[in-house]
């Protein structure tokens, strides 16, 4: 079966050409895979991936070598790439199968692949190990003020006075927005520092929570009100766009800090701003933003209580290696029985 694969700066086509060698012994030579770099420097792609969030895959131009590369495809594996009407019809009726290296599938047309029969199949929890790492560095940076003091020993001084709360992991309870992939893996690796550990997820299982030693709470602004940390986990989707706000913010503890690693539009940033800019609550720390790269006059700039990254939460060669991996498995499903358990669309396709 022929795959096609759109290598970027984040997952290059020779990670999905490693990938054919790990692949179970039954399932080897079921595949023919070919590879094309997506255009741009690896923070352009990024840069048109943070459009795509909100715009969908018509927030882009479609690359012309992908277009052209279409014909004869039979399973598409990419990262970034934008995968619109256009590229399906570029096809020409043999795409059957989209192998995404991410979770989030906002540069698929997921409706258009659906009328043409082609399945749509996420890489879920691909990240949930490195984005918990960096939720645990970010917890630490923010709380301890690594980086205000790295720059202020870089910039000649030897700054001591710090903004927020000086609390330490183990003597606080953190609150987790969504219980899923990073949820879990979260909890098992902050153990060892001996929090209390609360999650609001209506959807999580009672034994979920109670195999990573989590308390549920059912109220999301009473998380907010227990919690000295809290961490957004949840999956952006229309019922929770913008769903933390002002109320969440208010009844935090004003020694309380806030972070997100997951989606800026799952938070109302106004609002956050307004606390932070307040000094309502000790601090946040920020991996998204709604607006990449932040514009050089941006207003987040200008906060002292606040840790910043750069949108690089799932970004480690561990997670690159696996989205990889899970794309050309994905496709070798596919090749070996006519679908995907993990398809998104599976239902309507008849598969599930």
């Amino acid at each position: 079966m022929d795959l096609l694969v759109v290598g970027d700066g984040f997952i290059p086509g020779s990670y999905y050409h490693d990938a054919l060698g790990v692949l179970p012994a039954d399932r080897q030579g079921l595949l023919s895979l070919r590879d094309i770099p997506l255009e741009g420097e690896k923070a352009q792609q990024h840069a048109a991936q943070a459009i795509m969030e909100v715009k969908g895959p018509a927030g882009v131009p479609s690359s012309a070598a992908m277009l052209a590369a279409m014909p004869g495809a039979q399973v598409l594996g990419l990262h970034f790439a934008p995968v619109g009407v256009d590229v399906i019809e570029a096809a020409g009726g043999s795409l059957q199968l989209i192998s995404v290296a991410r979770a989030g599938l906002e540069n698929i047309d997921v409706a258009a692949a659906t009328a043409a029969g082609i399945g749509v199949v996420p890489a879920m929890g691909r990240n949930a190990g490195a984005v918990a790492e960096l939720q645990i560095g970010m917890i630490l940076a923010e709380t301890r003020n690594i980086a205000r003091a790295d720059a202020s020993i870089k910039s000649g001084g030897w700054r001591k006075d710090f903004p927020g709360a000086r609390v330490e992991i183990a003597h606080s309870t953190v609150g987790m927005v969504g219980f899923g992939h990073v949820g879990r893996i979260f909890a098992q690796r902050i153990s060892g520092f001996g929090p209390t550990l609360l999650a609001y997820d209506p959807y999580a299982s009672a034994e979920s929570l109670a195999e990573s030693n989590v308390s549920k709470v059912d109220d999301l602004t009473e998380l907010f009100a227990r919690s000295d940390f809290i961490l957004v986990q949840a999956r952006l989707s229309p019922q929770t766009q913008r769903f933390i706000g002002a109320e969440q913010f208010g009844a935090m503890k004003p020694s309380a800090y806030f972070l997100n690693i997951a989606r800026s539009r799952l938070v109302d940033y106004d609002a956050l701003y307004d606390v932070l800019a307040d000094g309502r609550i000790s601090g946040a720390a920020l991996d998204v933003f709604d607006d990449e790269p932040l514009p050089a006059d941006s207003r987040w700039r200008s906060l002292d209580n606040v840790t910043m990254t750069t949108h690089f939460g799932g970004d480690t060669e561990g997670t690159n290696i696996q989205s990889a991996r899970m794309v050309v498995a994905a496709a070798a499903e596919f090749a070996a029985t006519g679908r995907v358990a993990a398809a998104v669309n599976g239902k309507e396709l008849g598969w599930a």
